[in-house]
């Protein structure tokens, strides 16, 4: 997938980690754009240097177990660039899982729809809460505008799922 490519590419860009130093990076200030797991990074990660796009060096130090450290090379950079025109140029069409939900909510009953929807709904809140607790990014403007994005979609999100909840409690089911 590109946009875990671009994810580590871009984390690389700024210096060379070692795989764990990655996956903490991710854990720690990206757990709100992705999902990626370890593995998955580690996989990524051989598939760019497999295809020339980033280099990996095996360091031993005492009786230690050996370690990669993964570096961005020329072709990686450029690749990055690519990656990243594409990214910042596609229109953003989501394909949100919980639209599947959605469409075949009818099958419960409106009791438990309900529950459903405002299980969601506090899920949501938590996660414009530690969306607005996030500190600032200082210069990178992007990181900024990635953090207002999110809330404008997460908090445009919450309106509508008040508005269903409120069509549902006053029994204006649609069907």
């Amino acid at each position: 997938m590109k946009s875990r490519e671009l994810i580590l590419l871009g984390i690389l860009m700024a210096q060379s980690l070692h795989g764990y130093q990655i996956h903490e990076f991710i854990e720690q200030n990206l757990s709100n754009l992705t999902d990626m797991k370890k593995a998955t990074a580690y996989g990524v990660l051989e598939k760019l240097n497999k295809a020339g796009y980033i280099d990996i060096r095996v360091e031993q130090e005492g009786n230690r177990p050996p370690r990669k450290t993964y570096t961005m090379n020329e072709k990686g950079d450029a690749y990055f660039m690519q990656l990243l025109r594409e990214n910042l140029s596609a229109d953003g069409h989501l394909h949100d899982p919980a639209d599947i939900g959605l469409m075949f909510m009818d099958y419960l009953p409106v009791e438990e729809r309900m529950a459903c929807m405002k299980v969601r709904r506090e899920k949501l809140e938590k996660r414009i809460r530690s969306l607005e607790e996030m500190p600032g990014h200082g210069t990178a403007c992007g990181v900024s505008w990635m953090t207002e994005r999110n809330l404008v979609m997460l908090r445009a999100e919450l309106d509508w799922l008040d508005n269903v909840l409120k069509q549902m409690s006053e029994g204006q089911i649609r069907r």
